[in-house]
């Protein structure tokens, strides 16, 4: 394993209306920042077409991330810290990224997610529409990876403003409402302890492997 090389990051979303990507672009910034490599990735839409022209901020949205590269497996494997982001459907993340997460059995499988640093984040159309139970239903995942779940907690004076301390959330209003400074604040300080936390276990494993 090579320990010089930077940490890298993928943030992985599905947004139909743009809240979970402008939260995404925030992550994105502030893991290069901190260092990081990082790839900006979203999930295959598998809403039909006339559904997505029916809602002017959907349709919208979608013609303008047409050029986002699509998540693949590949994307998982390299990735030392693994960020995802969801709006919630019910309480739950969209059928979209789970879709996404169930084509990942075979590195599971295989042991390759083991020890991922892993977190999630979300965006609800209002204020108890579910955005705990989304995050944690997306950690579940995480916890059968055996990969290491980093949340923000309250670690930094932004998430006593923003109070989710299980990941970044946002009330969107319906989508007519994008996230302000707080909430791409407090998605900033997600990404960054997770790659602070990267970093400090990619070292203690170097510190390890020197002393066998």
């Amino acid at each position: 394993m090579a320990f010089d090389r930077p940490i890298k990051v993928a943030v992985i979303y599905y947004s139909s209306t743009g809240t979970v990507f402008q939260l995404a672009k925030a992550a994105v910034t502030a893991a290069e920042k901190a260092g990081a490599e990082v790839r900006l990735r979203k999930v295959r839409e598998l809403a039909p077409e006339e559904a997505i022209a029916s809602n002017q901020g959907w349709a919208a949205h979608h013609a303008a991330t047409q050029n986002v590269t699509e998540a693949t497996l590949d994307d998982l494997e390299w990735a030392d810290v693994i960020l995802f982001g969801s709006p919630t459907r019910f309480g739950l993340p969209a059928a979209q990224l789970k879709q996404f997460i169930d084509t990942a059995g075979g590195l599971w499988a295989q042991g390759r997610l083991v020890d991922k640093i892993a977190g999630s984040f979300t965006s609800t159309a209002t204020a108890h529409g579910g955005q705990e139970s989304t995050i944690l239903a997306i950690n579940n995942t995480f916890y059968h990876w055996g990969a290491i779940v980093v949340p923000p907690g309250y670690a930094d004076p932004v998430q006593f403003q923003m109070g989710n301390p299980y990941g970044t959330s946002h009330t969107s209003n319906n989508g007519e409402t994008m996230p302000g400074e707080v909430e791409l604040d407090a998605v900033s300080f997600q990404v960054t302890r997770m790659v602070e936390v990267a970093r400090a276990f990619r070292a203690g494993q170097q510190a390890l492997g020197a002393s066998a």
